[in-house]
């Protein structure tokens, strides 16, 4: 078993915790890029890619847009769309496309996008994406791929080997090793939600998000722990949305989240009725957004779309009691 984060201590309750804001790392000149020359996957084989790490610790992938590349862009298992910086877009002179509307965290927008003529992640292409354009100071990186790319693939996320694997869905699932925990769930809007799942004791609906480092629950949930008594001490948090949108919350330390036979024990949950939940019809569910920081305790986790699974599984040593159990704690955070 990996070495994991001990739990956070009493008196960092006390005091604020901060979002820090992402890179503000410079595009390379698309001159300065090698050309792509990638010989293109058949269609129905598995493809893997190194994962890297932003400053927030959420997986980026090498993406190249035409002949320029490799860019790193986020992985946003809970964004509908593919967005793309606008110094990338600038950069590499794209073309205007049409207005489209942007569901951030923090608010709903109308902004402008670009064109991506063609998209590859790995040998995989995406053609004539419609990309809003955003500032990457918010962004934390060149871009980040949502569902629009990935709807009908399954991605695994291998954070032991550091890689992630794409998948035609409508393709057999690699053998995982006995004690694989399979969830599955429902899809909205695109997004993949599992429903078997509690937050000490309150059943709660689940949204996978990849491109948030801090998991977040709605009020209903923070009501509903609040009359069972269930809610733990509280303390301020400020989180930063792709749009530049400021958020005010407060979290605590959820004691036990389960989904599906998995238990997450520990783990800081951030209160705020974030646009995602009222886009998705969860406003009035208790309902979670569970962020990197909760799908990196597992070994894989692998999420496909267009089969509405989501398979995890442990690391060596991670039994405790006969249930599988996985513990983390907060540090200093960004999201997106």
């Amino acid at each position: 078993m990996r070495n994991r984060p001990s739990a956070l201590i009493m008196a960092g309750l006390g005091a604020a915790l901060t979002m820090a804001a992402p890179a503000r790392g410079q595009e390379a000149s698309p001159a300065a890029q090698p050309a792509a020359s990638p010989v293109p996957a058949p269609a129905d084989q598995a493809e893997t890619l190194g994962l890297t790490e932003d400053r927030s610790s959420r997986m980026t992938v090498p993406v190249r847009i035409g002949e320029q590349g490799p860019f790193d862009f986020i992985v946003d298992t809970g964004a509908e769309r593919t967005v793309i910086s606008s110094e990338l877009a600038r950069a590499l002179e794209l073309a205007p496309g049409r207005t489209a509307t942007v569901h951030s965290m923090s608010e709903v927008s109308r902004i402008e996008t670009v064109v991506i003529p063609d998209l590859r992640i790995g040998s995989r292409s995406v053609t004539g994406i419609h990309a809003p354009a955003l500032r990457r100071v918010n962004l934390g990186a060149s871009g980040m791929l949502g569902v629009d790319s990935l709807q009908t693939q399954r991605v695994v996320f291998d954070f032991g080997r550091q890689q992630m694997t794409i998948t035609p869905s409508r393709r057999a699932e690699e053998r995982w090793p006995e004690g694989t925990i399979v969830v599955t769930g429902r899809r909205l809007l695109g997004r993949l939600v599992l429903v078997d799942a509690s937050l000490d004791g309150q059943r709660i609906w689940v949204v996978i998000d990849t491109g948030s480092q801090i998991s977040v629950g709605n009020s209903a949930l923070r009501a509903a722990l609040q009359r069972r008594r269930r809610l733990g001490r509280m303390a301020p948090i400020r989180m930063l949305s792709v749009t530049g949108g400021v958020i005010d919350a407060q979290y605590t330390i959820a004691r036990r989240i389960r989904i599906g036979g998995v238990d997450i024990v520990d783990l800081p949950v951030a209160f705020h009725d974030v646009h995602p939940f009222r886009q998705l019809g969860l406003s009035n569910r208790p309902a979670l957004l569970l962020g990197m920081d909760a799908l990196q305790l597992f070994e894989r986790v692998s999420v496909d779309f267009a089969n509405r699974r989501v398979r995890v599984l442990l690391d060596d040593g991670a039994l405790l009691g006969g249930e599988p159990r996985m513990a983390g704690a907060p540090a200093t955070r960004s999201a997106s």
